[in-house]
């Protein structure tokens, strides 16, 4: 029981791992600041009539960050990794902690722009009082005409109001812009506050010392462009090969044939190790050596994904 405690706690550990995510994270969330902006002044246009008003409003706020939260679902590489497992695999080899956490790490870095989208836009203010304005209680104005209802407030946010409403339209759109504003720096702080919880359990969590997981950072990013980059080039000589088998010769530019004498490729990988080195990795030891990815546990011949007799395996899940 101590060790299945030890082992869910320690995927507690998912979030921020390398200060690559943080700057990804940074760069998301800037970009996501210029594309709220250029919305704002190219896009949005508040219907000012009652009902289309709250629908517009909520959309312009939430259809975007839905789309958002989407793409960045999309551009995850933990979510495909996770598809390529469970198709594979299934989710057999993870206890209930680690499938939790990973999804966690999934959403919680799609968020990353939807919730930057909204933040923008409600400290803009623009959205939430198109959306809200026919709500506001003609009462709690101060000599509001009685014969006016919501079908005169929905036009507030407009700039087409009577000349004897304008002192009540700026009154009604300092108090939901104050409200706005209020919610995205309410919303701008919980968030902080949960990034810093985060990170504090990262660091109390990890089986990894400090400086192991920053050479495990380094080791994945170096794997990954490494890989990318030598695949690149065998796909191209592979390619060529087989072009040139079909044609007889192959039209080649001075690099590509200078890769093609340094690099001689007889044949593609079977199916059987790619699927060895597709999929969710946890951090694990075997016989007290670090294996820090799904290729360098099939370079060292390590087989299966649960824990081995050999000895014990600490599981940290990949970031």
């Amino acid at each position: 029981m101590a060790a299945l405690i030890a082992e869910n706690f320690r995927f507690l550990s998912l979030f921020f791992k390398s200060k690559d995510v943080m700057i990804f994270n940074g760069l998301v969330a800037l970009g996501t600041v210029g594309s709220e902006e250029l919305f704002s002044v190219f896009a949005f246009n508040c219907p000012c009539s009652p009902a289309r008003n709250y629908i517009y409003g909520l959309a312009a706020i939430g259809v975007p960050a839905l789309a958002l939260f989407l793409i960045g679902v999309i551009l995850n590489n933990h979510t495909w990794n996770l598809v390529a497992e469970c198709h594979k695999r299934g989710t057999k080899n993870f206890s209930a902690a680690a499938t939790f956490l990973l999804f966690g790490s999934i959403m919680g870095r799609a968020a990353v722009a939807p919730v930057t989208w909204s933040v923008i836009s409600l400290l803009r203010g623009e959205a939430y009082i198109c959306a809200l304005s026919e709500f506001v209680r003609p009462s709690s104005l101060d000599k509001f005409p009685a014969n006016h209802g919501a079908e005169v407030l929905a036009t507030f946010p407009c700039k087409d109001v009577p000349a004897n409403l304008t002192k009540y339209r700026d009154d009604v759109t300092r108090r939901l812009r104050y409200e706005s504003q209020l919610f995205g720096w309410l919303l701008i702080g919980i968030v902080a506050v949960l990034v810093f919880l985060t990170k504090c359990l990262k660091h109390c969590c990890s089986p990894l010392s400090y400086r192991q997981e920053a050479y495990w950072a380094q080791y994945r990013s170096n794997e990954d462009k490494l890989f990318r980059r030598t695949a690149e080039v065998h796909s191209r000589i592979l390619a060529a090969k087989n072009v040139k088998q079909f044609f007889g010769f192959v039209a080649l530019d001075k690099e590509e044939k200078e890769l093609v004498q340094e690099f001689p490729v007889e044949d593609v990988q079977p199916s059987p190790q790619w699927n060895a080195i597709t999929g969710v990795y946890i951090y694990r030891e075997n016989k007290g050596f670090p294996l820090y990815s799904r290729l360098h546990k099939w370079a060292k011949g390590v087989e299966g994904n649960g824990p081995t007799p050999e000895g014990h395996e600490m599981l940290f899940l990949a970031s």
